[in-house]
C-alpha cells in the first residue's frame, strides 16, 4: 500500500492551498479530543482531496532494554492484514477508490500517512483504525518482514552516509538517550531472534488512543470526520506519551573515529556535537538560522567555499536536528574523494572557525530570513505540506497557532541573537569527527 499511482488524486494533492496565505491558519483549525485522540481538522479550498497524517508514540526508542527491532517490525506488520481483512483485500479496497495508506516507524513515533477522495474518508478512517487496532500478526508475514528488514539493514551498511551518521549518534548521545541508535549489527541480530509473541506484546502495550494525533487537511466534512473517528476507534484504550529524558551528557566515545569501507569512491565525514536544545527552547531558532547561513544549500558558506571555490567536495552542509521531542545535535556532513579528504576537512574546519569566531552578517541574515519564510509558506501550500506542518508543530509542543507565528519569529531575529547562540551552545574544539569510507592509510 505504499505504491504510488499518478492519478487525479495525486495531481489534486499538489494543488495550492490559498487559505493560509490569506488568513490565519489557527482560525481555520478545528481541534477535538475524541476518546483520547487529538483530532486536528483543517478545511481548504482544494476540491475532493483529503490528506491524513498521524502518529502514535511507539517508535524505536520504546524498545528500551528489550529487542531493539520489535517496534519497527510491529510497524511493518500493520499493512500485512488484519483480523478482518487480509493484505490483498485491503489493497483491493484502497486501489478500487485510488486511496493510499502507509505506515512508518521513527525514533519516537509510528507514523500514518493516507490520501483519498472526500467520499472515501469513511473507508480510509475505518481501515486505519482496523490496521492500528487489530493487525493479524500472521506468523508467515512476520517471517517475511523480518527478512525484508534485515535486507534493508544490510544494504544500509554499504552506505558511507549511513555509517557515518549512525556512528555519530553513539558518539554524541549517552546510553539511554532516545536519539542514540543501536549498532546496525545489533538490529540485525535482534531481528533474526525476534518472536511474534514479542511483537504482539509490544503492540498491546504501546498502541492506543493516548497521545495519538490524527490530522486531516483538505475538502473536509468535519462533523462526518469526527463521527467516523469516534465510531472507528470506539472502545480502544491504552497508549503512552513520548519519551522525555534528561539532556545529553558527554560520552566516552573517541572524538576522532574511522570506519573503513573498502572500494568506496568517496568518504563521508560528519562532525559535530549534541546541542542540549529542543526545538522550542530559547536560542534554538537563532542557532538554526545561523546554521542555515553556514551550510544550507548552494547559498550557504560551506558550499560556496569548500565546493564552488575550492572544488574539494561533492556536497557539504550543516544542520540542526533530532530536537523535536528531546535535545538534538548540530552537525556538518560532507563527502570527499579519498585523495582530497585531508584538504577537505581542513577547509571545512576553516569555514567553521571563521563562522564561529566572526559570526554572521546583517546581509546574510536578511537573505536567509527571506529564504526561510518563503520556503515555509510554500511548504504549507499543499494539503500534504499543511498536514505535515500541523503534525510537526504539535510534536514540538506548540499549539497550531505557532504556524502563524513562525514568520514573525524569524523576522524578529537579529545578528546579535544568532552570534550569541553560536558561542553559547557550540564548542568547535570539542566536536566529534566521524569518517566512513575508503580512507587512505586506514584498514
Amino acid at each position: 500500500m505504499k505504491r504510488f499511482s499518478f492519478s487525479l488524486l495525486a495531481l489534486c494533492s499538489l494543488v495550492f492551498v490559498a487559505a493560509p496565505l490569506r488568513a490565519q491558519i489557527a482560525k481555520q483549525v478545528v481541534r477535538t479530543d475524541i476518546n483520547g485522540i487529538d483530532l486536528i481538522a483543517y478545511p481548504t479550498g482544494v476540491k475532493d482531496v483529503v490528506t491524513i497524517r498521524g502518529s502514535i508514540p511507539a517508535g524505536d526508542a520504546f524498545a528500551g532494554d528489550g529487542n531493539v527491532a520489535i517496534p519497527t517490525l510491529v510497524g511493518m506488520m500493520l499493512d500485512k492484514g488484519t483480523t478482518k481483512h487480509d493484505k490483498y483485500e485491503i489493497t483491493e479496497l484502497l486501489e478500487s477508490v485510488g486511496a493510499t495508506i502507509s505506515f512508518d516507524v521513527g525514533t519516537q513515533t509510528a507514523g500514518i500517512s493516507a490520501k483519498c477522495l472526500k467520499k472515501d474518508v469513511p473507508l480510509v478512517i475505518g481501515l486505519i483504525a482496523e490496521q492500528l487496532r487489530t493487525p493479524a500478526f500472521s506468523a508467515e508475514e512476520f517471517e517475511k518482514v523480518k527478512k525484508q528488514f534485515v535486507g534493508g539493514l544490510q544494504r544500509q551498511l554499504e552506505s558511507t552516509d549511513f555509517r557515518a551518521g549512525d556512528a555519530f549518534t553513539r558518539a554524541v548521545y549517552p546510553v539511554g538517550h532516545p536519539n542514540r541508535q543501536p549498532p546496525t549489527e545489533e538490529f540485525i541480530a535482534d531481528t533474526n531472534k525476534a518472536t511474534l509473541e514479542e511483537a504482539k506484546a509490544f503492540h498491546a502495550k504501546y498502541y492506543g488512543p493516548a497521545h495519538f494525533i490524527l490530522v486531516a487537511v483538505g475538502d473536509l466534512d468535519i462533523p462526518q470526520l469526527q463521527n467516523e473517528v469516534r465510531q472507528a476507534f470506539a472502545g480502544w484504550s491504552g497508549g503512552v506519551d513520548v519519551i522525555k529524558t534528561a539532556k545529553a551528557t558527554s560520552t566516552d566515545a573517541a572524538k576522532d573515529q574511522v570506519i573503513f569501507m573498502s572500494d568506496k569512491p568517496s568518504v563521508t565525514v560528519v562532525f559535530g556535537q549534541a546541542t542540549g536544545l529542543r526545538y522550542r527552547d530559547p536560542d534554538a531558532q537563532a542557532l538554526r538560522v545561523a546554521t542555515a547561513i553556514l551550510g544550507s544549500g548552494f547559498t550557504g558558506r560551506l558550499m560556496a567555499n569548500v565546493r564552488d571555490k575550492e572544488g574539494l567536495t561533492y556536497g557539504i552542509g550543516s544542520s540542526v536536528g533530532r530536537d523535536t521531542f528531546n535535545d538534538g545535535d548540530w552537525r556538518i556532513s560532507a563527502t570527499f574523494a579519498p585523495a582530497l579528504l585531508d584538504k577537505g576537512i581542513e577547509s571545512t574546519k576553516r569555514q567553521l572557525r571563521q563562522w564561529y569566531e566572526q559570526g554572521v552578517t546583517e546581509d546574510e541574515l536578511e537573505r536567509r530570513k527571506g529564504d526561510l519564510v518563503g520556503s515555509f509558506k510554500v511548504g504549507l501550500a499543499t494539503t500534504e505540506g499543511m498536514a505535515g506542518a500541523l503534525l510537526t508543530a504539535v510534536h514540538r509542543g506548540y499549539d497550531v497557532s505557532w504556524l502563524d507565528e513562525y514568520p514573525k519569529q524569524i523576522e524578529a531575529l537579529t545578528t546579535k541573537d544568532l552570534n550569541a547562540a553560536i558561542k553559547k551552545h557550540l564548542k568547535p574544539d570539542e566536536m566529534v569527527i566521524i569518517k566512513a569510507g575508503s580512507i587512505p592509510g586506514a584498514k
